[in-house]
């Protein structure tokens, strides 16, 4: 018999939950033939069976979540003929350094590779990165190189407990004690656990609490000379690489282990996408480069991808700076929250006519609110006003 574990599906975090399997006890599985559909990190996985074989138990119901390198499917199998792709080209690379002030697309000099999982329990472990040999390809470090170095630095062996409470601590999950409704309060459809795009977002959430000194900046673009009107999020993106051009500072990584941050010669933007599961943020590419239709084409394939359920662990990772056009909803201003390691989001809000006064005369004109959050840690009020000033000025343009 052979165990096939949960593999490292490339997203960033330590589980996904189960929803649905393709094949039952008992089932003849080929090599590649899709075996279940699991969520994590905001995408829906296929993931295929990496053995021929007879299926002879599920470990995991739908709807359970499943830690990374947890036992997934049992087969009466011979010789493994596949296997999940890893992702070591696409981990997230930590700087050991950042203190060039420009960092292009194709790597990061003197960085430390490490699986976002693992640097998040590096960081819970209070375990420095950099003093660590990854054992993974390329050097990749790795979860069990994390646990080792911790294990090592408390003078113990790294046991399999000691691993399990490790590994636990890098998601807080223990539910509320003590926390009985008052009478006549009982939620009307009973209490459910946060699942998918909702409990990342809950945890990127906290992140943004935890580690970002965030500050607002909020003014308004007048909008009404506008030809053509209507279609704001091109007219935002376009705007972003205006302002960016001006005051290149909010497009940019913080590193606050080194203190130094990194200022990127191209835009990957973050969309927030209201979906019925819950808020995703795909990521629309090199936006600097783009025409207006060409941003309109992109932003409306993540968008669709998002509803369908079609985006990808690719599609959320990398994003240098955050768009939010929650007035399409409802809403003036706001006050949008930072996820790191970018350093800023632009939030718009709805549009509508004002009174304003116009060569002395009380006009109606449209006017779009725009609330610019950014991690002051790093980015100064002067650099946040010039942004969205260079912002503001390409907005006010007839086209």
């Amino acid at each position: 018999m052979s165990t096939f574990n949960l593999p490292d599906l490339g997203e960033g975090l330590a589980e996904a939950e189960i929803l649905e399997w393709r094949v039952k006890v008992g089932d003849h599985v080929r090599v590649d033939q899709p075996m279940v559909s699991v969520e994590t990190a905001k995408a829906v996985v296929e993931v295929p069976a990496p053995f021929g074989g007879i299926v002879t138990a599920l470990h995991g119901a739908p709807g359970q979540i499943i830690a990374t390198g947890a036992p997934l499917i049992d087969f009466d199998a011979g010789t493994v003929v596949g296997s999940m792709p890893a992702a070591s080209d696409q981990e997230l690379i930590e700087p050991a350094g950042m203190d060039a002030l420009r960092v292009r697309r194709d790597g990061i000099a003197n960085g430390v590779r490490a699986a976002p999982a693992a640097r998040l329990l590096a960081k819970r472990l209070q375990v420095d990165l950099s003093a660590i040999a990854g054992s993974g390809r390329g050097g990749l470090v790795t979860i069990d190189d994390v646990l080792a170095s911790a294990a090592s630095k408390h003078g113990r062996g790294a046991d399999e407990p000691a691993q399990q409470r490790a590994a636990e601590s890098l998601f807080d999950t223990e539910p509320l004690r003590g926390a009985e409704p008052l009478r006549g309060t009982e939620p009307l459809r009973g209490t459910e656990p946060l699942r998918g795009a909702r409990r990342v977002m809950a945890r990127s959430m906290s992140v943004s609490r935890d580690q970002v000194s965030g500050s607002t900046v909020c003014d308004d673009a007048d909008v009404h000379a506008w030809i053509q009107g209507g279609d704001y999020m091109p007219r935002l993106m376009r705007a972003l690489v205006c302002a960016w051009r001006v005051e290149p500072a909010l497009n940019a990584w913080f590193h606050p282990q080194s203190e130094s941050r990194a200022l990127l010669d191209y835009i990957d933007l973050a969309v927030a996408v209201d979906t019925p599961g819950g808020l995703l943020v795909p990521v629309v590419r090199n936006i600097e480069s783009k025409t207006a239709q060409e941003m309109r084409a992109a932003l409306a394939e993540q968008k669709q991808a998002a509803r369908e359920k079609r985006t990808t662990p690719e599609d959320l990772r990398g994003f240098t700076l955050m768009l939010s056009n929650f007035g399409t909803l409802a809403g003036r201003y706001a006050i949008p929250l930072v996820v790191p390691p970018a350093v800023a989001i632009l939030g718009a809000g709805k549009v509508r006519e004002e009174a304003v006064v116009v060569d002395g005369a009380v006009r109606a004109h449209r006017r779009m609110p725009l609330s610019l959050s950014f991690d002051h840690r790093c980015v100064t009020g002067g650099e946040a006003c010039r942004f969205l000033a260079a912002a503001i000025a390409d907005l006010e343009k007839p086209e």
